[in-house]
């Protein structure tokens, strides 16, 4: 079983006489050192070594050893201290100890290291062989059993105790692992089922709202859960309402109306005239709305004042396009939203300013008002109650034929304000307006619009369309004394002059500004829309249709936004974006070329920012898919695309040019028929060209 490591052993000495040892008197025996280690298991192992030569001897074997289990310690001698030979001396000697002396022939092998040696070890016990011995010695122990976790254990057993992979014990000295596979099989899991139902209703919250209705159709429990209301915190039918019936959004509206914060009707035309017994199910469920929008929805007035009376926190509403609400709505708004912040009832024609001014006075919060259309802006009251509120940031009267120079200066300065007599300007509080809107208000003049200059510094957005009378010296105080402003429309002003666009470049608001529209102001060209790009490095938007301008306003956009992107610190990652929208359809001298000029700008290599433009229609479907392929980030194909639509319009003005321009047409066609003539002889293998020889130099 073992096998004896010679490196280490000791040989083992003569036999031993008892004349030898101290003269016949008692056995001597020095302890050796206890071993340990490496050592140790040699001297084991020695021990074992030495058991067949005491079976050959005819040793009567231990009443506690069986013999048949593995790595058994029958071969070492476990005698009890209690011995009349107290002294060990290993397994190396199987000689009969009697009373008279010692025997004096030696009983092991050669190699059998003696009494001496440093792999004996001093504890063990004395193996009695002969039967004097061992009758006197019965009480005696002799043998030990292995303890339990050194005992051999079977495969059977291990499979039979345990469930998982187990190590199976094949020997002592080597202990192979055996991995035994789990048999037991997972039990079904249902995702849906055991998920919890906040994380399943997060779940669905990704879904767009058309999605979640369709998910409602699985089963029961999906639609309870499709018309939780944690999902329709937000219902804005904008986007869908012409695709939802008007039964599914009614039953929507009922489930999560507690949920609720934002309802956004707009376009809901499916809606009833009266809602009946559902509508007012509707308005009895959401009564926690926050933003409510009921633009160009059909629903009746008392059901419209309903949701008012029953919503006390709204802060946004949006009432436009509402033609049968009168000035009982507003009345019911100032009454009960005092935390309203934004009202738009533009185009509401029966709704005039005697129902805004108890909005006004009721709603200390009130910033935004949006009144296009709306009768009654000549009554100075009203607008007395403005000016000394003082809480508008933006206020739209477009389409306020009524409102003239006199109104507006109620609405900046009041009644009989304090004139400054350096400057002749009233000293007045200047007002908190941040987006004006005038555009459509034709009685208006360069005299009333003057008011606004030095009265609005906050003014970021101006709308001055159409408003016919105003000349350029109704803009200049207004650029000098509004360094915020970001976006400006003065479409459809004929009386403008390039004056008013270099006036523009020089004013503090140009380095800010986003936005210009100049549409059909025919009188604007190249000297002052050239110094507007290269002053408004910001320009995100530009309306230049029905003007004079040319290409070269084109080539200084372009060069301006090549400028944007070699000052920017950071590296273009992915595909460019568009970085200026222009408008220039119509525009008599545009050409060609200041469009080739713009789309190979765009496909200039690390371009950050490109521009989208919107040219004469002839042109619009190439300029199309040539930003198409740029935002793609395919600046190849865009190139390749750019160079052929070049030659085909250098081909189009050759053909319409009359002398040279047709000669060349008519080489080139020649040259053309050449090169098919040869493709289609050859064929697709290939072949004999067509000789051609110039023809006959004497004829």
């Amino acid at each position: 079983m073992a096998q004896v490591i010679w490196d280490d052993m000791i040989e083992s000495p003569g036999a031993l006489t008892p004349t030898s040892i101290h003269g016949g008197g008692p056995l001597p025996f020095e302890q050796p050192p206890k071993l340990k280690g490496r050592r140790r298991l040699l001297q084991s192992l020695q021990r074992m070594s030495s058991s067949p030569s005491l079976a050959k001897m005819g040793r009567v074997p231990s009443s506690t050893y069986t013999g048949g289990g593995k790595g058994s310690m029958s071969c070492v001698s476990l005698a009890s201290s209690s011995s009349r030979y107290g002294h060990s001396y290993g397994n190396s000697y199987s000689s009969t100890l009697s009373s008279t002396g010692f025997s004096t022939a030696p009983t092991s092998v050669a190699s059998t290291p003696g009494p001496d040696s440093q792999f004996l070890d001093p504890s063990a016990r004395i193996r009695y062989v002969d039967g004097e011995l061992a009758n006197n010695a019965a009480s005696a122990p002799r043998s030990v059993p292995l303890p339990a976790d050194m005992r051999p254990i079977s495969k059977d057993a291990i499979l039979a105790t345990t469930s998982g992979a187990v190590g199976a014990l094949e020997d002592y000295f080597t202990q192979p692992v055996i991995r035994v596979k789990s048999l037991r099989k997972r039990r079904n899991f249902n995702f849906w089922a055991e998920l919890p139902h906040e994380i399943a209703v997060h779940v669905l919250h990704f879904l767009k709202p058309k999605e979640i209705v369709k998910c409602s159709a699985v089963s029961k429990a999906w639609h309870k859960m499709c018309f939780d209301g944690q999902l329709w915190r937000n219902v804005d039918t904008e986007d869908y309402y012409q695709k939802i019936p008007a039964a599914s959004l009614t039953k929507i509206m009922t489930r999560a109306g507690p949920f609720v914060r934002d309802l956004n009707l707009r376009g809901c035309a499916q809606m009833p005239e009266s809602w009946g017994q559902d509508g007012q199910n509707i308005t009895d469920a959401c009564r926690n709305l926050e933003y409510f929008s009921l633009e160009g929805c059909r629903i009746d007035r008392s059901s419209v004042h309903y949701f008012l009376l029953r919503n006390p926190r709204l802060v946004h509403i949006n009432l436009c396009g509402m033609k049968g609400l009168t000035n009982s709505a507003l009345r019911i708004i100032g009454q009960n939203c005092q935390l309203l912040e934004h009202l738009n009832i533009s185009w509401c024609m029966n709704m005039d300013t005697r129902g805004l001014l108890r909005v006004v006075q009721l709603c200390p919060r009130l910033k935004d008002l949006r009144a296009g259309e709306v009768k009654g802006f000549d009554d100075k009251a009203f607008l007395l109650e403005l000016y000394k509120r003082n809480t508008l940031e933006r206020l739209v009267l477009s389409h306020c034929v009524d409102f003239d120079d006199e109104c507006l200066q109620v609405l900046i300065q009041g009644e009989n304000p304090e004139m400054d007599p350096l400057t002749e300007r009233a000293v007045v509080p200047p007002r908190n307006f941040r987006h004006l809107d005038l555009s459509r208000c034709a009685a208006l003049t360069d005299k009333g619009l003057g008011l606004l200059a030095y009265n609005v510094p906050k003014l970021c957005g101006l709308q001055l369309s159409h408003c016919e009378e105003l000349t350029d010296g109704a803009l200049e105080g207004i650029f000098d004394s509004t360094p915020q402003l970001t976006h400006l429309d003065i479409e459809e002003l004929d009386h403008l002059t390039n004056v008013s666009l270099q006036k523009l470049a020089k004013a503090p608001c140009a380095s800010k500004l986003q936005h210009l529209n100049i549409s059909f102001c025919e009188n604007l060209g190249d000297s002052g829309m050239l110094q507007v790009v290269k002053s408004c490095p910001q320009l995100r938007t530009l309306f230049m249709d029905n003007t004079r301008i040319s290409d070269l306003v084109l080539t200084e956009a372009a060069a301006q936004i090549k400028a944007r992107d070699r000052l920017s610190p950071v590296l273009p990652d992915g595909p460019p974006t568009v970085g200026l929208h222009l408008v220039v359809y119509d525009c008599q001298n545009v050409t060609w070329t200041g469009v080739r000029e713009v789309l190979s700008r765009n496909t200039e290599a690390n371009r950050r920012d490109v521009i989208s433009l919107k040219c004469f229609y002839g042109y619009q479907d190439t300029v199309n898919e040539h930003m198409k392929r740029v935002l793609k980030g395919d600046s190849k194909a865009a190139a390749r695309l750019e160079r052929k639509w070049a030659e085909y319009m250098i081909a189009n003005e050759e053909a319409g040019a009359q002398g040279a321009g047709a000669r060349r047409r008519r080489r080139r066609l020649r040259e053309a028929a050449m090169v098919h003539a040869d493709e289609e002889e050859g064929g697709p293998r290939g072949g004999r060209r067509r000789a051609r020889s110039g023809g006959c130099t004497v004829m």
